[in-house]
């Protein structure tokens, strides 16, 4: 089912792990209607500055699957919330940067925007959250092994 022009429910929604463990990976339909707004508010704005296709690496994650792939206990991507990202047409450093000059532009509005893993010049993924309630927004965090 295609949420937006260059996003469908079945890539945020895909998992190896739940697959392989046989677990259920459906959101509900609130997820799914916060998977919309992600689509449309953050990830839609990203991929059209971009100009190149960006992969989701992994969006929604059940609470079982959350917790088999070693996610947070409060991680939003439970709710359809967040979704890491990955790029073949430039580096991963690359889009980041872009995101956040995006964010700082006030183009999009996030949560999280995390440099994950990887090393200080290039992130294993990119981690982007819709805004929080009662929690700060529009942070730029960095999360690597020195």
């Amino acid at each position: 089912m295609k949420l937006t022009e260059h996003f469908t429910l079945e890539e945020l929604t895909r998992s190896d792990t739940a697959r392989v463990k046989k677990m259920n990976n459906t959101p509900s339909v609130a997820d799914s209607a916060n998977l919309l707004k992600l689509c449309q508010q953050i990830l839609e704005p990203i991929r059209e500055a971009y100009g190149h296709p960006i992969q989701i690496s992994s969006g929604y994650r059940s609470p079982k699957v959350n917790a088999a792939v070693g996610g947070a206990k409060t991680s939003q991507h439970q709710k359809g919330e967040a979704a890491d990202i990955t790029c073949s047409a430039t580096s991963k450093a690359q889009l980041f940067h872009l995101i956040k000059s995006l964010i700082e532009r006030k183009k999009i509005y996030v949560g999280q925007l995390i440099w994950e893993y990887g090393s200080e010049h290039e992130p294993g993924w990119i981690h982007i959250s819709l805004p929080r309630i009662n929690k700060p927004n529009n942070q730029i965090l960095y999360l690597y092994s020195k």
